[in-house]
């Protein structure tokens, strides 16, 4: 091969050489930054409704077996999207760990300004209960585990959907009528209105 062309075959062969070096780094660019943008975040203020980040809507329609267009509270999934895999812990109240009666607290609190007490068979006290079937949004739902009455608690969601503090798995979304939990459902309902004023006083 002539010395010339042997110059153009490697000149060839390190510029292909840079030319993928450059598309892995671009290519790495997208994807962090396609991946800091579907990060949630808590906009807006409690009890208002903001509209959802489109990558989270899409994520919790599919979770909940519903349309996207159903996915309508932005602050709500984005806080469930945010404590998600964090660990049960008995007591806890942070991201170290939280226990069941404490994600409800919190998510009541950041989502809807409501305050409720922190203990479950306090939080069962203060809701009008209603029928399965009337349950909405941010409606309590309650367990009896271990033969202890009001033992768990979980948040509903929409669909048959709750979100809980697992105590093996964390925070984590299910269906109401799984095998592990139905069997144990005791109540669910709204907090009561008196509660929400006398606390918000």
């Amino acid at each position: 091969m002539p010395a010339s062309a042997l110059n153009t075959y490697f000149y060839d062969m390190k510029l292909n050489r840079y030319a993928k070096v450059f598309l892995l780094l671009f290519a790495g660019t997208i994807i962090l930054s396609s991946c800091h943008t579907r990060k949630a975040v808590m906009k807006g203020e409690a009890g208002e409704i903001v509209k959802p980040q489109a990558s989270i809507a899409e994520k919790y329609a599919q979770i909940m077996e519903v349309d996207k267009r159903d996915i309508k509270n932005g602050r709500l999934y984005n806080f469930i999207e945010l404590w998600t895999g964090i660990p049960y812990k008995f007591g806890g109240i942070d991201k170290d760990g939280i226990d069941c009666s404490g994600l409800a607290l919190l998510l009541e609190q950041q989502v809807y300004g409501i305050n409720i007490p922190r203990i479950t068979y306090q939080q069962a006290a203060v809701i009008k209960r209603k029928y399965e079937n009337e349950l909405k949004e941010g409606d309590l739902v309650f367990f009896d585990f271990d033969g202890k009455q009001f033992s768990h608690v979980g948040v509903y969601l929409q669909n048959g959907y709750i979100v809980h503090a697992s105590s093996t798995k964390g925070v984590m979304v299910v269906k109401l009528h799984s095998p592990s939990m139905y069997k144990y459902f005791s109540r669910g309902g709204s907090v009561k209105d008196d509660t929400v004023s006398a606390q918000g006083n």
